[in-house]
């Protein structure tokens, strides 16, 4: 009697345990899910961090090219001006001068003038050049920097979740155990 009283005391024990085993394993498994999703969240707000600085970078290129025409039209803008300039000097020496003299003096101002006036939107033109050359090594280096820091998410990514498969495979072996 007291055997079997026993014997069934031993088989609730027993079913108790099993049952304890298996919350244990279903509270792991929970763990897992949430720890995935949680990790999928953080990978897709990694990706739209990234897609947010994509687009940041094109509307900076985008800015870039704006001021570019800017300039452009600034410097087409000065051209038309001088073409205008050169109109109104072509119309005076056009005009009869008094004297020779007058006219060796004003030869030599409208050489002078010409040769100023060059110089100037010669180095207008080189000034624009090398400013569209800077803000197009700037925003090369931005996108390197933005490339350099998504590969390093990537890479951490991918560490944490060979780590989160390698504690995964050490709970199953102790599991089975």
């Amino acid at each position: 009697m007291r055997e079997r009283e026993r014997d069934r005391a031993e088989s609730e024990h027993e079913k108790e345990r099993a049952r304890e085993r298996e919350r244990a394993r279903e509270r792991d498994r929970t763990r897992e899910r949430d720890r995935t999703r949680e990790r999928e969240r953080t990978w897709a707000r990694e990706r739209e961090r990234a897609r947010a600085n994509t687009s940041e970078r094109e509307r900076a290129r985008e800015s870039a090219r704006e001021r570019q025409r800017a300039r452009e039209n600034t410097s087409e803008r000065d051209s038309a001006r001088e073409t205008a300039r050169e109109r109104e000097r072509e119309s005076e020496r056009a005009r009869p001068i008094e004297s020779e003299s007058e006219r060796a003096g004003e030869g030599e101002r409208d050489r002078e003038q010409e040769r100023e006036s060059g110089r100037v939107r010669e180095h207008e033109r080189a000034r624009a050049r090398t400013r569209a050359r800077e803000s197009e090594y700037m925003s090369e280096r931005e996108g390197e920097r933005t490339r350099a820091r998504e590969s390093a998410r990537e890479r951490e990514c991918a560490r944490e979740s060979a780590r989160d498969r390698e504690h995964k495979r050490e709970r199953e072996r102790a599991n089975m155990r």
